[in-house]
């Protein structure tokens, strides 16, 4: 982002009760004062003179127990929604002889019904409600959030426009040279670090932003306060069960994106659902009047829809019908799936404002996603197997991309796949990964993904009891060696598919996380190859 940004704004404590009450999510107040902040943290560990305190509620740990720490590192506006007797162990005032606070006076302590909700409300009120400047396009869904983000960026800024990014490669803008990513942690980042961004993005003179949302950010309420201008289902398949506990509970998350655009004050809203996604009837029931419903799919039930689409070796030839008139493309892109995610950047863009004719061109000209089926080579150009790499880490994904990958395989070749499954994670879609990945390959590798704090063996075995033929299964804990072995078991007529990490240059370990990249280590096994 511009480095040449306002002074930071300021709020004080008196200013944020009097906003928590009239969105009525205020308790009580002990201490009100003059104290002010131009900061927020949530991580006690960052926390200056300058910051306001929030104590969120976790998983694993209560914001509540750091209370002491912020203090004597100068907070003296304190967030919580604790009741009062949890309150009495805290310090409310810094140890005799402690210098590190800014004053004296006893802190303000705010409390609230969510600490979620108030860091996002408070956020927007230090921010001045930056998604109000600009305008704030939300793409949610199972799969396809990052390359129809990147979609819609690179339409936008072919048509002139200054367009911020935000998803899981980071967070980006294409205003000046260095189009580098900024790690944002999470896919949708958490509601005071989104806020901020949203307002640098602003004070950078951004027009527009793209943004993936995903189910965690909208349940934990990372985007309340965020005004979109248009949202996207891209679609809903099975993942984060781990989280959600089971598909309703995604679903009424993911839903969440569209009921934000119903009560956003933005002009000339618009709502884009996959039409052939068997949730679409529930998303277009969520959208209220006053918002456009345009949809999308492979039939002409839906609103622009696929005339024609041939798939090979250099991209796609599509022929799109529907409201948009007849729209030729010749995509640099491959398989179904992103015939998809084109249709919905198309909608999205096309409706605010882009001219076809323009999204056209520059969708002729994309070039694709890091880690998105990626094709991978080796250092010389001899014939070798076509590699590709992927994200697909759900059971829809790794269908998607093998399908995908299936229609490209020449006469006489095999499809080959590597893949594992991360630990920590839903465990029931990993036999499903098994059995898709054996119903569409024609040689398995199953490996690790990110084992995390499970034993890998134990992840493989989960996977394996979705595999009836476990003859055509080769396994490879070490997922290096498993990649190697995939390439140089491949021919020049095969396919090779390594899902799971795609644009992911670290591998998570129990103990540690290492350096590692899919598309490095089927490169240097492709060269190895070529010296034998």
């Amino acid at each position: 982002m511009s480095s040449k940004l306002s002074a930071p704004p300021q709020v004080t404590a008196i200013a944020t009760v009097d906003y928590l009450k009239s969105a009525k999510n205020w308790v009580a107040t002990d201490n009100l004062s003059e104290h002010s902040f131009t900061d927020i943290a949530y991580d006690s560990r960052k926390v200056t003179a300058s910051c306001a305190f929030f104590c969120l509620p976790g998983e694993k740990t209560d914001g509540n127990k750091f209370i002491d720490d912020a203090l004597k590192l100068g907070a003296r506006v304190i967030i919580t929604q604790s009741a009062p007797d949890q309150l009495k162990t805290a310090v409310l005032v810094p140890a005799p002889g402690d210098q590190s606070a800014c004053s004296s006076s006893p802190p303000t302590i705010i409390r609230v019904k969510d600490a979620r909700l108030a860091l996002a409300q408070v956020a927007a009120l230090l921010y001045d409600s930056p998604s109000d400047k600009l305008q704030l396009i939300g793409v949610t869904g199972t799969n396809g959030k990052t390359t129809t983000t990147h979609l819609v960026e690179h339409i936008f800024a072919e048509a002139g426009k200054k367009i911020g990014l935000i998803g899981t490669l980071g967070a980006r803008t294409n205003i000046g040279h260095a189009r580098t990513y900024i790690d944002t942690k999470h896919t949708t980042p958490q509601s005071s670090d989104l806020q901020k961004l949203l307002y640098d993005m602003v004070e950078s003179s951004v027009d527009c932003v793209a943004m993936e949302v995903s189910s965690h950010a909208l349940a934990l309420d990372r985007v309340a306060q965020c005004n979109f201008s248009a949202v996207c289902l891209t679609n809903l398949t099975q993942d984060h069960l781990d989280f959600h506990k089971n598909m309703e509970h995604y679903f009424v998350s993911k839903r969440k994106l569209f009921e934000q655009l119903n009560e956003s004050p933005q002009l000339n809203k618009i709502a884009v659902v996959n039409r052939d996604d068997e949730w679409s009837d529930r998303f277009i029931e969520a959208v209220k009047p006053g918002v456009k419903l345009v949809t999308y799919g492979w039939t002409n039930t839906a609103d622009l829809y696929v005339e024609k689409a041939n798939f090979d070796f250099s991209g796609t030839d599509l022929i799109l019908g529907g409201v948009l008139g007849t729209v030729n493309l010749k995509l640099k892109l491959n398989g179904k799936f992103n015939v998809y995610n084109v249709m919905a950047a198309l909608l999205l863009c096309a409706n605010q404002g882009i001219a076809v004719a323009k999204c056209v061109d520059a969708l002729e000209n994309f070039e694709g996603v890091a880690g998105r089926f990626e094709s991978v080579s080796a250092s010389r150009s001899e014939r070798q197997p076509l590699c590709l790499v992927d994200y697909a880490h759900t059971p829809d994904g790794l269908e998607n991309v093998l399908k995908s990958a299936r229609a490209l395989v020449p006469t006489g070749g095999k499809l080959i796949a590597v893949f594992g499954c991360g630990g920590d994670r839903d465990v029931t879609k990993r036999p499903q990964m098994g059995r898709i990945a054996e119903q569409l390959a024609d040689v398995v590798f199953v490996t690790s993904d990110n084992p995390r704090s499970e034993e890998p063996a134990s992840i493989i075995e989960s996977i394996l009891s979705g595999i009836n033929q476990k003859n055509k299964v080769t396994v490879e804990v070490d997922r290096a060696k498993a990649i190697e072995l995939a390439v140089e078991k491949a021919g020049i007529d095969d396919i090779l598919v390594v899902a799971g990490k795609g644009h992911e240059t670290y591998q998570i370990l129990r103990d540690r996380t290492i350096d590692f990249d899919d598309r490095l280590v089927v490169k240097t096994a492709l060269n190895k190859r070529l010296s034998r």
